[in-house]
């Protein structure tokens, strides 16, 4: 995978988008469908940075929060397709988003073209600082004796948070409550002075506070333990199944964005990613670097999204 992004990169440099017209001549903005300082934000900063000096043009980041990721990405959907805009994501913008949503007002299969894979990701869940409990087993115990259903945040309705959320119950028994936040800095607060009773959270966004001793990290979701908290065990380590669903990040084109210019910045993606200083970075930030080919991201798309609608479907989680 790595050689053919190589070999795509060096290929397509310089990419002539029409004649004497050289791509990009101008500054390429990338939209971030999620708050300003939000775990996915931070992320794009860091390979804009390096992306800026590998296309000699600045590299521009618009955060455009809301609606779990539609708000941002419909900006991309309706931006010329002329290379200057793209949208990096989460996989909750093509794979779930579809299933809950009675009425998008764009079709994320139809309408944005991948372009690369941009890293793996992970999430957990975390209680209150002093919370009685510090596995997913006594976390359990815990909410059969509150005697109401425990509240747990996420990002978003339908949000990867949310469904695992929806997935406790089945899992471990008792009863819960899902409160959507437009961000998690509010939950944070809301958990750690006893408002909220769980969260669902990255390992960057959770890392400080656990520190500090605000929240209790209890399990990481993923197949695997993340690389910026090797010392969380994830659910199938504490035998409780199900919640090995990895989580990605992405970018994507508009509709019609020449396959050249796609290529380019594919190529430049993958290249940002692989260099030790910005991939440590990631690394440092809960997620695991990732370059990919525009068909190698689709295919995981093809994959992933029949999975996440069928659990939505079970969850019973619908929006109009």
């Amino acid at each position: 995978m790595k050689r053919r992004a190589v070999l795509a990169a060096a290929l397509c440099a310089p990419f002539v988008a029409r004649a004497g017209e050289t791509w990009p001549n101008k500054p390429v903005r990338i939209v971030v469908p999620f708050n300003p300082g939000d775990a996915i934000d931070v992320l794009v900063r860091e390979i804009g940075e390096a992306l800026t000096p590998r296309l000699g043009q600045q590299v521009l980041v618009d955060s455009k929060p809301g609606i779990n990721t539609i708000l941002g990405s419909d900006v991309v959907v309706k931006a010329p397709p002329d290379g200057y805009t793209f949208l990096v994501t989460t996989n909750s913008t093509h794979t779930s988003n579809p299933a809950l949503y009675t009425k998008l007002p764009f079709d994320p299969a139809r309408e944005l073209a991948p372009v690369s894979l941009v890293s793996l990701g992970s999430i957990l869940i975390a209680a209150k600082g002093d919370a009685p409990f510090s596995d997913l087993r006594g976390m359990a115990r815990w909410v059969k004796a509150l005697g109401r259903p425990a509240t747990y945040g996420s990002w978003g309705i339908g949000s990867s948070g949310h469904l695992y959320g929806l997935m406790l119950e089945k899992a471990l028994g008792g009863f819960y409550n899902h409160v959507p936040y437009r961000g998690d800095v509010q939950a944070f607060q809301d958990v750690a002075n006893g408002t909220l009773d769980l969260i669902w959270a990255s390992p960057v966004s959770a890392k400080r506070q656990i520190s500090a001793g605000r929240i209790k990290a209890i399990a990481a979701a993923g197949p695997k333990r993340s690389a910026l908290m090797p010392d969380l065990s994830t659910f199938a380590e504490q035998l409780v199944p199900g919640f090995d669903l990895s989580l990605f990040v992405g970018c994507y084109a508009p509709r019609g964005t020449p396959a050249a210019i796609i290529d380019r910045l594919q190529g430049e993606i993958t290249l940002a990613v692989a260099d030790p200083s910005v991939a440590d970075k990631l690394i440092q930030q809960g997620q695991t670097p990732v370059g990919s080919t525009a068909a190698e991201l689709a295919a995981v798309l093809k994959r992933e999204t029949p999975i996440w609608a069928d659990l939505i479907q079970q969850s019973g989680a619908k929006v109009e």
